[in-house]
């Protein structure tokens, strides 16, 4: 055997082994998009097809569409690289960054967990209570919010969208909404979900009659958005079960006052509702959007951003942002 069917046979094997790696890791990580999971299936499969063929010897292939087959299969392994490195850092972007700056509050009093005249975070050891500061809170759509924008101060994903695709429309939004007085409505709402709504320089949750409370926001200029309820008035609402440990966000009132809390670390839901119900949340939404759709970061006290999650996805379209 020559030098060029030798490295030709490292690669391919290379090739075989990162393509069953990474649908490995979009499997166990659960990023459940039809078309990546078809994708990363299909590479590992022809991937592993090449190789048997290569070590069975192509030579012995008769036909000449089949020898043009394998040639294009062998071709395909130029994709398992970058197809590697997007799913690798779509596992990254599970895991949440260390805040450094947040005040240790492991033994405070929950009522002692209050907003500053800044932005300012609490680390409770199991999450981090962030408390922007805000005088308001919009739902911005299609363009994703700038970091250069200095009025921002916390940015992250907000509403569900209703099927993955790069071309944005207000219909693909699951739950009606409103941006700055601007009514949508959805043909996607569900009887789970509640309404954050934010308008005449005040904050709510509904989870009676969200579509109403949308509709309300609207009238008076403000954003809102619908998302799974996940406490209210201090009772558990969530119907479902997150089976494994990742990383989890909501947007929630503590005591009477507007914040976002992310788990500080990967862990299973019924820890991340324990963390809640000690700490007292009146009222709370589900704001874990899955690897790539969680894109988020904020803005700190000497105004320096923050990232949190930086994969943003190209087909996620809606994000809700506090504002000084």
């Amino acid at each position: 055997m020559n030098v060029k069917k030798r490295l030709s046979g490292i690669w391919l094997m290379t090739m075989t082994l990162l393509s069953l790696c990474a649908f490995t890791v979009f499997f166990v990580a659960q990023m459940w998009l039809n078309i990546l999971f078809a994708f990363y299936l299909g590479l590992a499969v022809i991937q592993s097809v090449t190789l048997f063929i290569y070590l069975w010897g192509p030579e012995k292939l008769k036909y000449k569409p089949v020898q043009v087959l394998y040639r294009l299969f062998y071709a395909s392994s130029i994709f398992v690289i970058p197809a590697f490195i997007f799913i690798f850092m779509g596992l990254i972007s599970q895991y949440h960054i260390a805040i450094p700056e947040s005040i240790d509050a492991s033994a405070m009093a929950s009522e002692d967990i209050l907003p500053g005249e800044k932005t300012t975070i609490y680390n409770t050891g199991t999450v981090y209570v962030f408390f922007p500061e805000y005088s308001k809170v919009d739902l911005v759509c299609q363009k994703r919010p700038s970091k250069s924008d200095a009025s921002i101060t916390w940015c992250s994903g907000a509403a569900f969208q209703h099927e993955v695709s790069i071309d944005f429309t207000q219909e693909n939004v699951e739950g009606d909404h409103a941006v700055n007085g601007e009514l949508y409505l959805s043909p996607y709402n569900k009887d789970a979900f509640a309404a954050f709504t934010f308008a005449d320089g005040r904050f709510s949750f509904e989870f009676d009659n969200p579509s109403e409370a949308i509709k309300e926001a609207a009238d008076l200029g403000g954003s809102g958005f619908m998302q799974f309820g996940l406490i209210h008035d201090k009772k558990e609402v969530m119907n479902f079960d997150r089976p494994r440990a990742r990383c989890y966000r909501t947007m929630a009132e503590l005591n009477g006052h507007l914040c976002i809390i992310d788990s500080v670390n990967m862990l299973h839901f019924d820890q991340f509702m324990e963390e809640l119900h000690r700490l007292g949340v009146t009222n709370a939404i589900y704001m874990d959007m899955g690897a790539g759709w969680n894109y988020s970061w904020y803005r700190n006290a000497s105004d320096r951003v923050v990232t949190l999650f930086g994969l943003p996805v190209p087909w996620s379209h809606n994000w809700v942002v506090f504002r000084k």
